[in-house]
């Protein structure tokens, strides 16, 4: 028989998330036998790390999420050891360190992998689109493409990773990013007609925002675009074109077009943003001719970075014991960089340091401790820092 219910809306929240609710049974239930053989004092370190191969041909992966991380163990009893966040990373390199024991943890692995893993994912794409566009502009508005519940964090990751900006109106909040945008069809099929919605949105925004015409929606977009232009002249800042794949042929001759168009009437100021499907290959052959990107589900939706986490070491009594599963590196190890992408993987307690590729280089220790026994020890950057961190090591990858 069916039976009546308040619909509702699926997700767990922040208290769930941070007592280890949120996560799978098999860690409850390895929680459970554990008390029950009294197995509560064994100590673990256990190791973050990119199992495989980073995803879509690529040698290489942004870390995002650590924030989150570290607001998910702080004041409990656990000691953190980290890389920077931002680090662009390699396949095997050790990315995390947590230390404590393991029935304190137990609850937390599945949270804990999901908030690096959503934003590293994010963050890589972002980072791999980026190095493709250079400095035209990325504008990140693929939060549709997800679940509400996440989409400070998508934001978050996607402007880590190199997008300039963001459209989540919670960012401006939660972020400090304010949040950009142009218009949708919907606008222009409102009023019925494109004019006067275009005259309509810059009497309202007008000084407020960059005025961004949508100009493929009722008409051919070479026309659109010179429509919008000669009707709200200086105002304009750009037009965008969202063509649907069905219609939309040769993006680079239509783009062609409108550039010629908008130089030959005077309109040489105005800027052109494509949006609709976009990917590195078909960004590469407009960058030439195109000012900026809006670029949302290939983002959002992001192929995986697939990480892991392993106990490395453990401390049954006697003292920490290099010990891990079967394809696996024992022993917690420290990452040293000479340069972006040069890294030398060292056991814990080897105090050698490596030699750089270029002698005149000192290698660093990126492995810092953030969370000492529950206690936050370290400074974290502002969003900007991680940022520019990123796009730094970007012109390195390939």
């Amino acid at each position: 028989m069916y039976e009546n219910k308040e619909p509702r809306i699926y997700m767990a929240n922040l208290e769930e998330i941070m007592s280890g609710e949120a996560t799978d049974i098999y860690f409850k239930r390895t929680k459970e036998v554990l008390e029950k053989a009294g197995l509560t004092d064994v100590k673990v370190r256990m190791e973050v790390h990119l199992y495989g191969k980073p995803p879509e041909g690529r040698d290489w992966a942004v870390y995002a999420g650590l924030e989150e991380a570290i607001a998910l163990l702080k004041d409990k009893p656990f000691t953190l050891y980290s890389v920077p966040e931002g680090t662009i990373f390699t396949r095997k390199m050790p990315l995390m360190i947590v230390e404590g024991k393991y029935i304190d943890f137990v609850l937390l692995e599945a949270p804990l992998l999901g908030l690096l893993r959503f934003s590293s994912s994010i963050a890589t794409k972002a980072a791999s689109l980026k190095k493709v566009i250079g400095d035209k502009l990325l504008l990140f508005f693929g939060i549709r493409a997800l679940h509400p519940a996440v989409f400070p964090a998508a934001d978050r990751a996607a402007y880590i990773g190199g997008a300039d900006s963001i459209s989540g109106v919670l960012s401006e909040k939660y972020l400090g990013l304010k949040p950009q945008g142009t218009m949708p069809h919907a606008l222009i099929l409102v009023f019925g007609d494109q004019k006067e919605a275009w005259k309509w949105f810059a009497k309202v925004y007008e000084g407020k925002i960059n005025l961004v015409a949508l100009t493929d929606t009722l008409d051919d977009e070479r026309k659109e675009a010179l429509m919008a232009a000669q009707l709200l002249g200086d105002k304009l800042w750009g037009i965008r074109l969202d063509t649907p794949a069905s219609r939309r042929g040769n993006m680079r001759d239509i783009v062609e077009e409108i550039r010629w168009t908008l130089d030959l009437n005077g309109f040489k100021h105005v800027k052109i943003i494509v949006s609709g499907g976009l990917d590195e290959s078909s960004i590469a052959n407009l960058r030439d001719i195109v000012d900026g990107f809006g670029v949302g589900t290939s983002i959002a939706m992001a192929p995986s970075v697939d990480l892991s986490m392993d106990i490395v070491e453990i401390d049954r009594g006697k003292g920490w014991e290099p010990y891990t599963k079967r394809g696996k590196l024992p022993g917690a190890k420290k990452v040293y960089s000479c340069k972006p992408l040069e890294y030398y993987i060292k056991y814990w307690n080897d105090n050698e340091l490596p030699n750089c590729i270029n002698k005149e280089d000192k290698p660093i220790n990126l492995m810092k401790k953030y969370i000492d026994n529950g206690k936050l020890v370290e400074t974290l950057p502002s969003l900007n820092e991680i940022r520019k961190y990123v796009l730094s090591q970007l012109p390195y990858t390939t």
